[in-house]
């Protein structure tokens, strides 16, 4: 019999995972000796934090490719296609969700393996709840244009969209430029257009601010800085 994948998300900062994940989802990544992983030094990290019952060293544990072909893909399930189970871990959040992993979940399909997503962590989601905005018609839009003309104009562009399908739009941003972002909302979009950030989720130093383009004007983007975000853009019909 062939083995599982399972999709095991991981966690989104330095954080006790008992503090966040299942006791299934625990378990199950505790028992699997053998890893595909966005990075295998975070993955490591990640591991060796939920208290194993064997050494870190022992596991196996194999890096993705960005741009891996069907037949790297295909070695890479070779042990879940000779029955053992196969653990897929990104650096932060769920596998295959704004982080790698898709590719590797669709050949997975495609060879007749048994896919499971385990329960964990995902910012997109957990930003889209705490915004109170449109959680029926939503789109995530990964990183924004990083020259200054260029992401007005994408952010333009959501706005303009999100009017016209009443959809809300969530985006991401490098820690770094969460000030240039925060400075760009409150000088591109209409006043009355509401921006959710969403910052540290699950961590310590969760903090979730929702307010107009007008009221962001008059905010400190500073506290921002250098913290793990996600935004989420909603304009009025």
């Amino acid at each position: 019999m062939p083995g599982s994948v399972y999709l095991v998300p991981n966690l989104l900062g330095v954080v006790a995972p008992t503090n966040v994940l299942p006791a299934r989802t625990i378990e199950i990544a505790r028992s699997l000796e053998t890893w595909v992983v966005e990075s295998p030094k975070p993955a490591r990290a990640f591991l060796k934090s939920l208290d194993p019952p064997r050494p870190i060293a022992t596991l196996d544990i194999k890096p993705l490719p960005e741009a891996a072909d069907a037949a790297t893909l295909r070695a890479l399930l070779a042990p879940a296609l000779s029955g053992q189970d196969l653990g897929m871990l990104s650096d932060g959040g769920c596998p295959g969700v704004a982080d790698p992993g898709a590719r590797l979940v669709a050949a997975a399909h495609a060879a007749g393996l048994r896919v499971v997503p385990l329960v964990g962590p995902s910012s997109l989601l957990l930003a889209l709840m705490a915004s109170g905005m449109n959680g029926q018609n939503f789109a995530f839009h990964g990183y924004l244009p990083v020259p200054a003309a260029a992401r007005a104009s994408a952010l333009r562009r959501l706005e303009d969209e999100s009017r016209a399908l009443h959809r809300a739009q969530l985006f991401i941003e490098t820690p770094y430029r969460n000030t240039a972002m925060i400075e760009a909302i409150a000088a591109t979009l209409r006043p009355q257009t509401q921006v959710c950030v969403a910052v540290d989720l699950t961590l310590a130093g969760e903090t979730v601010v929702r307010r107009s383009a007008a009221q962001w004007r008059r905010e400190d983007p500073v506290r921002f800085a250098r913290r793990p975000a996600m935004f989420v853009l909603e304009a009025d019909a």
